[in-house]
């Protein structure tokens, strides 16, 4: 008896001490705080469509328009000029560059002008004689003759006997010849084309220089031109005549230029297309490199923004009730950093900045900036 009652005894202990330690437990359990939903601030701009300008961006050196590289058809020994010719030299149009010595040709010239005068004086009395009507102007021809001269040009003729008759003495090959010689002892000096300068020199004065022989460069520094290779994308855009702003690779300087040419075919390799500015300033030299903006097309109904805003597939986040959502946009044209858009109807709210772990459906609120620190901005930019 004594064992069944120490037996209930230790069962109503036991299931006591459970209870008891159940209803400890339970009157010090503490409810999970709920988490405060976080709304994120966010940057908008409300879409007006305009007009806008697309403009490429390129670079290149300077080269002059005119530009002629000075080479030798003759061999003689280098006679010097009013001027030293060396690079930097500056020239008026017409006066000499390289002078040739040319005194042995000179010599051989004068006397195949000599037979052709002798030749024409020993038909005279045939012509007094045979063709007193054309003597005349024969007579004339020979007064006229200037050894020291260009050799004139023969007098016209008048009939096919006249013209069988001189053709048979010998006279019109004789003329021909002292012409071809006349032409090649011009080639002895060399004058500037235009006015220009120097920029190299590889002869100096006493040098022996030989046919085909390169003796330097000449160029107008007035107006150059710069080559930039566009995209095969903007080939249609590109037109003769329009407005380009260059700029030194400091943006210390800005120059304006036009489109004069561009090239007809596209180079096979690059899949590019080749376009000539044209530009004119005093301050200017051969070689320097600048950079262009041209104005290729205006897009209407258009908006440009930042290339990070647009998503895979042509997408980008706008506001609507203050939840973020996702409208498809056709982007006409990329640069390095922006994105001309079309397709976003006016009056829509878009996210100006992009957004970390963004998605449609999001909680949002548009940044909305103080009515004093716009007004001390608006000040400042009146200032």
């Amino acid at each position: 008896m004594r064992k069944i009652i120490l037996s209930i005894l230790g069962i109503l202990l036991i299931v006591g001490a459970y209870l008891g330690s159940k209803y400890i437990a339970d009157t010090k359990k503490e409810k999970r705080p709920t988490p405060a939903k976080v709304v994120k601030t966010v940057f908008t701009d409300t879409v007006k469509n305009t007009t806008i300008q697309i403009v490429i961006p390129a670079n290149g050196s300077l080269v002059s328009k005119r530009r002629v590289e000075l080479y030798a058809e003759v061999q003689g020994v280098f006679k010097a000029t009013s001027k030293l010719f060396k690079p930097g030299q500056e020239y008026r149009k017409g006066e000499h560059l390289i002078r040739i010595d040319a005194s042995e040709y000179y010599a051989s010239v004068q006397s195949s002008k000599s037979n052709l005068y002798n030749s024409i004086a020993a038909i005279m009395p045939d012509l007094r004689l045979d063709f007193p009507e054309i003597f005349q102007k024969w007579q004339s021809y020979l007064i006229d003759f200037d050894l020291n001269k260009t050799t004139p040009k023969l007098p016209e003729m008048s009939s096919e006997k006249e013209n069988y008759f001189i053709t048979g003495r010998g006279i019109i090959s004789n003329y021909y010849n002292v012409k071809n010689l006349e032409q090649r002892l011009a080639k002895y000096t060399i004058s500037a084309p235009f006015s220009g300068i120097l920029t190299e020199a590889l002869v100096t004065q006493g040098s022996l220089i030989r046919n085909g022989q390169k003796l330097g460069e000449y160029i107008d520094p007035t107006v150059y031109e710069m080559e930039v290779a566009l995209s095969k994308t903007y080939a249609s855009l590109l037109k003769v005549g329009e407005s380009v702003v260059l700029k030194n690779l400091d943006n210390t300087e800005t120059y304006s230029g036009t489109v004069s040419r561009v090239n007809g075919s596209i180079d096979a390799t690059t899949q590019t297309i080749s376009a000539y500015i044209e530009v004119k300033n005093k301050t200017l030299k051969e070689g320097m490199y600048l950079e262009a903006n041209l104005n290729a097309k205006e897009e209407p109904n258009a908006i440009e923004v930042n290339r990070s805003l647009v998503l895979d597939g042509n997408q980008i986040f706008i506001v609507r009730d203050s939840i973020l959502d996702i409208i498809d946009v056709k982007p006409v044209y990329f640069s390095d950093t922006k994105v001309v858009l079309k397709n976003v109807p006016n009056g829509t709210v878009i996210v100006s900045k992009p957004i970390p772990g963004a998605y449609a459906g999001m909680l949002v609120k548009p940044y909305k900036k103080k009515t004093e620190t716009v007004t001390s901005n608006s000040s400042k930019r009146a200032d």
